[in-house]
């Protein structure tokens, strides 16, 4: 939005209606679990099914996505784009093809030649700094991904160096989780404007532990580290954390906690903030707090179940 204003000053911009797009969310999502129980959110607009068994008996995923595309739009009169495959790294990829309201399958015979042509920056997790460093090694399609060891792809890239091996190769056994383990609660303000002076970061600071604390309390999730993080208007990210001796439940636990970190987190005129956030992490002794995954951010975490390995078998996603 911060560029969109600057290339076009004359903008106009509409404001959203978060709790209405929240309420019709929650109608699809209660379209797909007439299909299945194994529904796991990736967005405001997105997830994931498990069809391998469904409610309805159907015999293969492409009625069942048929279905759901059928009841949105007569519900809901809204579109619905389908990607089929045997996986979720590929129908993530199929997701995207033939919209609106389109269907696109991926089998597991078509998966290798699929992948070998598909370009590397279209790999789920390949994002512009990667693409470019893939580049730089000769790297342009999934054919030639596919050639480089998984040793030197560990060496470049590290951990996730083993994800772009497996997704070469259409390997993905990430199954499909109704259910987490929050490990932390946390919440974003983008500025429409660049910030630059300490009151203007004192009033969005303010209003981001006031969200913060809402969703701590409709999540009843209790920790004990905050962390702020901050993005300049030139994409650098830095953040510095705290942890308390006491759980972090209200404005009062969370500002002045806040203000600390703020302090120690340098902004001017030449060095100016597009983004603020906090976030409440270090759940203490056994607690665990197994939610219903619902979208808050809108974006994909490369953090837990990038390793699982706990099944032997892709499923029908």
């Amino acid at each position: 939005m911060v560029v969109a204003k600057r290339l076009c000053p004359h903008l106009v911009i509409v404001d959203g209606h978060h709790r209405h797009y929240k309420e019709v969310s929650e109608q699809v999502h209660e379209i797909f679990m007439e299909f299945t129980d194994l529904i796991e959110p990736v967005s405001i607009d997105e997830a994931f099914l498990d069809v391998t068994a469904n409610c309805k008996d159907f015999q293969d995923a492409i009625n069942v996505g048929k279905a759901i595309q059928e009841r949105i739009y007569d519900e809901l009169q809204l579109t619905a784009s389908v990607g089929i495959s045997y996986n979720k790294f590929l129908s993530k990829i199929a997701s995207d093809y033939h919209k609106p309201n389109g269907m696109f399958v991926i089998t597991p015979a078509d998966g290798p030649g699929f992948i070998a042509s598909l370009p590397v920056e279209k790999i789920w997790g390949v994002g512009p700094r990667t693409q470019v460093r893939m580049h730089k090694m000769g790297i342009f399609t999934g054919a030639e991904l596919r050639k480089v060891s998984m040793k030197h792809l560990q060496e470049v890239f590290g951990k996730v160096g083993q994800v772009y091996y497996d997704f070469a190769r259409g390997i993905d056994l990430r199954e499909v989780k109704p259910s987490s383990i929050r490990k932390s609660v946390g919440c974003e303000r983008t500025f429409e404007e660049d910030v630059t002076l300490h009151s203007q970061m004192i009033i969005e600071l303010y209003h981001t532990v006031v969200e913060l604390v809402g969703r701590l309390q409709r999540s009843k999730f209790r920790g004990k580290t905050l962390t702020l993080k901050v993005k300049y208007s030139d994409f650098q990210l830095v953040t510095r954390s705290i942890t308390s001796s006491k759980d972090l439940l209200t404005k009062a636990d969370i500002l002045p906690l806040a203000k600390q970190l703020l302090a120690k987190v340098d902004y001017s005129a030449v060095h100016t903030v597009r983004l603020i956030g906090l976030a409440v992490s270090n759940p203490q002794g056994d607690k665990s707090y197994s939610v219903r995954p619902q979208w808050i951010q809108g974006k994909l975490d490369f953090g837990d179940g990038w390793d699982d390995k706990a099944s032997s078998q892709n499923k029908k996603t």
